[in-house]
């Protein structure tokens, strides 16, 4: 069972390595951390490097795709030889998955029109934009053989499930017990339903002071992104407006 994980530059560590850590432990698991060619991927973090493994070219009919999240999404939703493999990968795939906004690059590559689907508490209402119905409120959410996760924890969930599906409900208990996942945190802040204003608040000045490191670090991937934003939407809208004249 060959799993591709999509690994690329400016993306969340946890959203690939939480359900690589589970995903592995699957019967007959051979990972792969794919991107247009293997290499040093730096995450969003710009001081942890992951090491994509296969490039996309060599990675032709894997069984289940993941694709996590980053700051930089919208950049990467722009990238057409990457929307180009998730389509054709997609239509012999047993699972499609995405964790936080990689739901967003699924969406960019037309595979959410029409379907239920979440992200990120930050990013969830962009899906709209690409035809899905947004679940706020859903942590995984399962449309025939896409399944999306919620912000990055969440991809640990999303993989727990598919080892249910895959492989039966004890071997996702046993795999939950090796990697000893108990969650009790201090604090119960985790889903904006959860959280005060003031936490929001702390949450989104957490997020822009983010965005500002990265400006410092790398003022052109910012500009990439920004430039990437029309073009993703202006995309979308021409995908669409196609679709209904053909109906």
């Amino acid at each position: 069972m060959q799993i591709a994980i999509v690994t690329y530059p400016g993306m969340t560590a946890l959203d690939a390595i939480g359900p690589y850590e589970v995903l592995r432990m699957l019967p007959g698991a051979q990972i792969r951390f794919v991107w247009h060619e293997p290499g040093p991927i730096t995450t969003d973090s710009g001081v942890l490097v992951l090491g994509a493994t296969h490039s996309l070219a060599e990675t032709q009919a894997p069984d289940i795709v993941l694709v996590g999240g980053s700051s930089l999404t919208t950049t990467t939703a722009n990238d057409q030889a990457l929307l180009a493999w998730l389509g054709q990968v997609h239509q012999t795939s047993t699972w499609t998955t995405s964790v936080c906004t990689g739901s967003i690059i699924l969406g960019a590559a037309g595979l959410l029109e029409g379907k239920a689907a979440t992200s990120h508490w930050m990013g969830v209402a962009g899906l709209s934009a690409f035809g899905a119905h947004p679940k706020r409120d859903q942590r995984i959410v399962r449309e025939g053989k896409i399944v999306t996760a919620a912000g990055v924890s969440a991809g640990i969930d999303l993989a727990l499930w598919l080892a249910g599906e895959i492989a039966g409900e004890e071997t996702a208990r046993a795999i939950q017990l090796l990697i000893e996942y108990d969650p009790q945190p201090p604090y119960d802040s985790g889903h904006p339903s959860k959280a005060t204003a003031a936490v929001k608040r702390k949450a989104a000045a957490i997020a822009a002071r983010e965005g500002a490191d990265l400006l410092a670090s790398d003022p052109r991937a910012v500009a990439r992104e920004a430039a990437a934003i029309p073009a993703v939407l202006w995309k979308q809208a021409i995908r669409r407006a196609r679709t209904k004249r053909r109906q």
